[in-house]
């Protein structure tokens, strides 16, 4: 049963509920207790239990009782975090929408700046600055994070193209709800849905307001969260980027976006195989077959702006497909690490932000261009040959 609100509110957020019994509380009273009280009609908290299997259904009927704006959906059967969205995404009556995972929380302040920000500009996609938090309790800036600086007024992408490199996340953006309607987006099923749905709003954005501040704190080293989870469906990551390069085709065929695009996507890759708290060993040949396989399949025909370093080695064997030479790299790369490296609790391959195969990288930040070095052209002809 879910009520109906008397009004139509500004703000719509949305939060998926799934075995987080631990964290609910604290992300749900981080989302109401921050609303001030002039604004209490402005928000609506729309939680989706997916048929979490601890005790957050009952959490969320009991926090819903008696709280204003406070909706609760109950689905009978697990369709995993993109599909609980959708079914969030249903029932929201905002004009914008902001999805919260519920392990994460809003520090103070949060939804008095993004409402303030919201009816000032009026954008089509509102982009958040948020801050990484270890379960020590240390706060880490993200990677990617230094690309939302220095950014006033209205924007689109064609005018500052570094932000399709900010971390493609669902929850670091607000989004005008019949904008993202306009685009056709929802979120598909399987694990990595941010990839198809998070760079098309940016794509497609005619009016993109950036927050320069820390409006999130994203939980890390959670239990069952997917980042250090060992399993197959991290291969769901290609699926996910074949439905993206399709949008793009179909909706938006810039050559120089693709290679963009192409350039993430294969970063990305490089990012997941190379990750011991992703990929168990004998999965990890056939993710960089599978990669190899995108690589030829989607390469743009004028090529694409190479990474510089070793990241760009990488780039190289990936398009070559050569597997034993990459192994060897990683190998190599990654003992000259921990010897560069102080031993830390857990040990380097722990899954960890600092366990990622590019050190400096948050697990599944977009990686960020050596500013200091013009990128390179990658072509076919050009990744047959190593440099």
């Amino acid at each position: 049963m879910v009520n109906q609100p008397t009004h139509a509110p500004l703000l719509s957020i949305i939060v998926p509920v799934y075995g987080v019994e631990a964290y609910l509380y604290q992300c749900l009273e981080s989302i109401r207790a921050d609303i001030p009280v002039a604004e209490s009609d402005a928000v609506e908290l729309v939680a989706v239990d997916d048929a979490s299997p601890d005790g957050c259904g009952d959490m969320l009927r009991s926090y819903a009782a008696g709280r204003d704006g406070v909706r609760v959906v109950h689905l009978n059967t697990n369709v995993g975090l993109g599909l609980a969205r959708n079914a969030g995404l249903d029932v929201a009556t905002g004009r914008y929408v902001w999805f919260v995972d519920s392990d994460d929380w809003l520090p103070p302040g949060t939804i008095a700046a993004v409402l303030d920000r919201l009816r000032q500009h009026q954008p089509d996609v509102l982009m958040l600055d948020h801050l990484r938090v270890h379960e020590d309790g240390r706060r880490e800036v993200d990677a990617s994070s230094p690309l939302l600086r220095g950014i006033t007024g209205v924007t689109r992408l064609a005018d500052q193209p570094q932000l399709l490199r900010v971390q493609h996340t669902a929850w670091n953006k607000v989004v005008r709800r019949d904008f993202m309607n306009e685009l056709e987006l929802r979120f598909f099923p399987g694990w990595y849905e941010d990839i198809p749905f998070s760079h098309p709003l940016l794509i497609g954005a005619e009016k993109i307001s950036v927050l320069d501040r820390v409006c999130y704190l994203y939980r890390q080293g959670r239990q069952g969260a997917i980042t250090s989870t060992r399993s197959g469906r991290h291969f769901d990551a290609f699926a996910q980027y074949e439905r993206l390069m399709d949008w793009v085709t179909r909706k938006h065929p810039d050559e120089r976006l693709q290679a963009e695009l192409f350039e993430l996507m294969i970063s990305h890759y490089l990012v997941v195989v190379g990750n011991d708290g992703r990929l168990h060993p004998h999965l990890r040949r056939a993710f960089f077959r599978r990669a190899a396989a995108h690589y030829r399949r989607y390469l743009p025909t004028g090529g694409y702006p190479l990474p510089p370093g070793v990241t760009g080695l990488k780039h190289r064997l990936v398009g070559r497909g050569d597997w034993l030479a990459y192994s060897a790299l990683r190998q190599a790369h990654r003992v000259a690490g921990r010897l560069r490296r102080p031993a830390t609790v857990g040990g380097a391959d722990s899954g960890s932000p600092a366990a990622d195969e590019d050190a400096g990288r948050g697990a599944d930040a977009t990686p960020t261009r050596d500013g200091g070095r013009a990128p390179q052209r990658h072509d076919a002809l050009a990744g047959n040959r190593l440099p």
